[in-house]
């Protein structure tokens, strides 16, 4: 069974997906760009960028009742490979160890011409 979970503490989405699934002992939490959900703006800069997605991260995961301490996948897409120090340096300071596995690689473009978009897999 999949249940839909939403919070209006992040970004809406912006097409036909869900914000996150809850599937039994996982929750898939969909990209989340750096889109403050307050008032619609994005931060400049990879790092500001990478703060609010990660923000936006932690705000699914709790409407789910669960942390960042749940995560145990992240996938990190850049629109520049240049700009993974300044992430990973903002990424370091939400998780904490054991850290989740990670891929992290460079697109093309991403939506709205962000810098970073960060999707999750938690486990309860």
């Amino acid at each position: 069974m999949k249940t839909p979970i939403a919070t209006e503490k992040a970004p809406g989405a912006i097409g036909p997906y869900s914000q996150a699934i809850d599937c039994g002992p996982f929750l898939f939490a969909s990209g989340q760009i750096p889109i403050n959900p307050e008032t619609g703006e994005i931060p400049e800069g990879i790092t500001e960028q990478t703060r609010q997605s990660l923000r936006n991260v932690k705000a699914i995961l709790e409407a789910a009742g669960l942390t960042m301490d749940n995560v145990i996948k992240t996938t990190v897409y850049l629109a520049d490979m240049g700009d993974f120090a300044a992430m990973n340096a903002v990424y370091a300071e939400a998780f904490s160890a054991p850290y989740p596995a990670r891929s992290a690689v460079a697109v093309r473009e991403l939506p709205k011409k962000v810098l970073v978009e960060i999707e999750v897999l938690a486990a309860k």
